[in-house]
């Protein structure tokens, strides 16, 4: 029964921690790649990217997504998958918000809140389900379809403002 846990895991055991590792690096690049000097404070590439106009959300959303999949292959459960897509949703959707949400990410950090549910359930695997491909398939379109609102709704405000401005 020792190989129970394994049999729902997408990947080999032994491969967990070169995934688990290149993950942990990714995080650590997209929320707190530079720290400022004299302070425990950092900051990642995520805000910045979110800084872009209508598709730097879109970005931080996809590059988080990428750790939720691969959580996923790591046979991760459907409820630690379920909060990890909500950290996200959360970094997507208010951080779209024009200067409050660009402020809020370089608070909020999703991706290492994301690693740190999945360094917690692969240290005590729990006895729930992992994850099939079709929830899995499921969660990945919805973030999808959240980063495609977070490019339509810029571009929609924007021009009803050129609108109300020009007054066309």
């Amino acid at each position: 029964m020792p190989d129970s846990p394994a049999r729902f895991s997408m990947i080999e055991p032994d491969a967990k921690a070169p995934t688990l590792k290149r993950l942990r690096q990714l995080s650590r690049l997209l929320d707190n790649a530079i720290t400022i000097p004299g302070t425990k404070i950092g900051f990642g590439l995520d805000p910045i990217i979110g800084l872009l106009p209508i598709g730097g959300d879109f970005l931080g959303v996809m590059f988080s997504s990428y750790i939720i999949l691969e959580a996923a292959r790591l046979g991760v459960s459907r409820a630690t998958l379920g909060k990890m897509v909500f950290n996200v949703i959360v970094d997507g959707l208010v951080g779209a918000v024009p200067v409050l949400g660009d402020l809020f990410d370089f608070a909020w950090t999703a991706n290492s809140y994301n690693i740190k549910l999945l360094e917690e359930y692969l240290k005590f695997p729990s006895e729930q389900r992992s994850a099939d491909r079709w929830f899995i398939v499921a969660l990945l379109i919805g973030l999808l379809l959240i980063s495609i609102i977070l490019v339509a709704l810029p571009v929609i405000l924007i021009r009803i403002l050129w609108n109300a401005v020009t007054g066309g």
